[in-house]
């Protein structure tokens, strides 16, 4: 469980076919193999550790749903740890399961910076104004929702400390829809 409030960001060492190498921030002191952190909102487990970078596995259903396809080496990406018990709870529950990727449709910074996106048709039901969303695995308050098109206001500290920041009109995003409002969801 992760909470999407943003620990680092960091640089993609090294992509292949079954995984990708991600530096390792400073901080990151108390990970090991097996531990599980939210990479730009995918929750995926450490199965190689040096001092300076982290290794992991990447399935296909991950290179699916996710935007890693088009990461490339010195790409920065989100990084947060899992949550610890009796950690502070900011943000909202986040599963890391990354649910669809969307497009960037138009960004406004730096002043009264906010973005928008075209979710696909299928999440649209999961979404409501004042809603909380994962966006590249940042915990996000939506500011408007006009069928499938979401903005989210940013905050110049989420500017400055994550990869949102660097977003441009066709860009994309992974998207993970708030937990609490996918009771209801229909099965496939």
């Amino acid at each position: 469980m992760f909470t999407g409030i943003v620990e680092a960001t960091a640089k993609i060492v090294q992509k292949s076919k079954t995984g990708i190498i991600i530096e390792r921030p400073k901080k990151f002191t108390d990970v090991k193999i097996g531990s599980s952190i939210a990479v730009s909102g995918a929750c995926l487990s450490i199965v190689k550790l040096t001092k300076t970078n982290m290794s992991f596995d990447v399935i296909p259903e991950t290179w699916k749903r996710t935007r890693f396809s088009n990461l490339k080496k010195g790409d920065r990406v989100n990084l947060e740890r899992a949550m610890k018990m009796g950690d502070r709870f900011d943000g909202h529950m986040v599963q890391g399961h990354v649910e669809a990727v969307a497009a960037v449709v138009n960004v406004e910074k730096p002043y009264r910076a906010s973005l928008q996106i075209d979710v696909p048709k299928n999440l649209a039901r999961f979404i409501t104004t004042k809603g909380s969303l994962t966006l590249d695995g940042v915990s996000l308050t939506i500011a408007a929702v006009k069928k499938n098109r979401v903005t989210v206001a940013l905050i110049p500290h989420t500017l400055k400390t994550t990869t949102l920041g660097a977003l441009k009109k066709g860009d994309s995003v992974n998207v993970e829809t708030d937990i609490m409002m996918r009771g209801k969801r229909k099965l496939a």
